[in-house]
């Protein structure tokens, strides 16, 4: 009977602690592609996924657009403050796929399926040279230097919450029969960080794989990444296992890329180009170190209030325009930083439309007048943004054009997106640009719709970045 009792008891406790454990997330490539996107989970570095110069950039963003492609889903990324916070958002559903350098440890295989190897690297010790180390020989620098993991007994090096150097130096410390202090950094605090941490003496030492160090020394010319504490090791992107189907398909896209000269341009543009990593570094307009989108981000605040937008949204219109270029000019004669027709810009006010400050002045007057229009039309304020834009680009005529055309196939002529859009695209068709509700005839309608698609992706880039 006593017995009877704890084996109930048990199975009452056993079915608590079951219904209490988290379910087991189990979308796969159908759902994703239900779902109708890719959602990718990185994290910001002046390697893997940045902004510079206004374009969003990075090693993982190349790739997943490559992937995006091959997929035919368009990718939306997620980011993460470092690798721990990476994988709890993939166990929770929260992405997809973790696309990020991760080093392949037998402890990370028990919680995700990693793709096809990446890339094959090593840990490094970072360390700074002597201060003076410019005017001594080379032995003498050698001598300053930790060459053997033993020295590192005592010493205490500083790593990223979450990543495979804290398994390594607790490993190493082992090994050597020693004690190495161990301090884990803030999982927001990146391994470039740690290693400028270093160049600069704020602490002492820190663990890196050699591509990464490589290409930061080129930056930091202080630094030391000579000494490996590890053998080499495969890092690869990782899914949940239970999306057999979606790591199938990328490993199928991995192994054909890799054989692919592109794949190897991405790799080296980012880990072998030590001049362009260098410039990126140094550079204001890299929000990473410099936190600016561009030279003008003082104008578009001040402009971006006149007309009630997010600052962030006018800069990415501008860049789409000109790239931040004040001299650009277009086959058709549009000039400046937001590209105004000559007539378009003496109208809103600007004497000389390759003066920064004016030509924004007027496209930002031209921008306002172009709500006024269109509030007439669409009640709803973040659905008229996107009218104004496509307007900017091609002309509230045509736009309108395309309402009626919604109109007359029963798609709504107030909403953008998969409504107005599809048949801004047919403009440039001549069964719909000579019907009888269309006043402004041929519109090559892939501009329009693109130029809205890709400022709202940019502003969507900037969000991340920038305050």
């Amino acid at each position: 009977m006593c017995n009877y009792r704890y084996t109930v008891l048990f199975i009452v406790i056993f079915s608590l602690f079951k219904g209490c454990a988290p379910e087991e997330t189990t979308i796969d490539l159908p759902e994703i592609r239900e779902r109708g996107e890719l959602v990718a989970i990185t994290s910001y570095s002046p390697i893997s996924y940045f902004i510079y110069h206004g374009q969003p950039m990075g090693y993982e963003y190349e790739l997943l657009q490559l992937l995006g492609e091959h997929m035919d889903l368009p990718v939306n990324i997620k980011l993460a403050r470092g690798i721990g916070e990476m994988i709890e958002m993939l166990e929770e559903g929260e992405g997809d796929l973790i696309a990020y350098s991760l080093t392949v440890t037998a402890n990370r295989r028990e919680r995700l399926a990693f793709t096809e190897p990446m890339n094959v690297t090593q840990q490094v010790l970072v360390q700074r040279k002597p201060d003076d180390w410019q005017q001594m020989r080379l032995h003498e620098i050698e001598n300053e230097l930790i060459r053997s993991a033993i020295d590192l007994d005592g010493k205490t090096i500083h790593v990223r919450k979450g990543s495979a150097y804290v398994t390594r130096m607790e490993h190493l410390s082992r090994e050597i029969g020693g004690e190495i202090e161990i301090i884990e950094a803030p999982g927001e605090v990146t391994t470039e960080e740690l290693i400028r941490m270093v160049a600069e003496g704020e602490i002492e030492y820190t663990i890196s794989d050699e591509n990464i160090a490589s290409i930061n020394a080129a930056f930091y010319r202080n630094i030391d990444i000579e000494t490996p504490v590890s053998l080499p090791q495969q890092t690869a992107w990782a899914v949940r296992p239970t999306s057999p189907e979606l790591l199938e398909t990328i490993n199928a896209w991995l192994l054909k890329a890799q054989n692919d000269a592109d794949y190897y341009v991405i790799y080296n543009k980012y880990y072998e180009n030590r001049r362009a990593f260098s410039s990126r570094y140094a550079s204001d307009y890299f929000p990473i170190t410099g936190g600016s989108i561009s030279p003008y981000d003082e104008i578009l605040r001040e402009q971006s209030e006149q007309i009630n937008w997010d600052w962030r949204k006018l800069a990415a219109l501008v860049y789409q325009e000109s790239q931040f270029r004040p001299r650009a000019r277009s086959w058709a004669g549009a000039v400046g930083l937001m590209q105004l027709m000559p007539r378009t810009a003496r109208e809103f006010g600007a004497t000389d439309p390759y003066n920064p400050e004016q030509n924004i002045q007027a496209g930002v007057k031209f921008l306002q007048w172009l709500d006024d229009y269109w509030r007439e039309h669409i009640e709803d304020e973040e659905e008229r943004l996107k009218f104004v834009i496509a307007s900017f680009n091609v002309g509230q005529g045509h736009v309108q054009d395309a309402r009626r055309l919604a109109e007359k196939y029963d798609a709504d002529p107030d909403i953008w997106n998969d409504n107005v859009e599809r048949f801004m695209l047919k403009k440039s068709n001549p069964d719909y640009y000579n019907a009888e509700v269309v006043s402004f005839g041929y519109a090559s309608g892939i501009e329009p719709v693109t130029y809205v698609e890709n400022i709202y992706n940019l502003y969507e880039h900037y969000k991340k970045f920038i305050d």
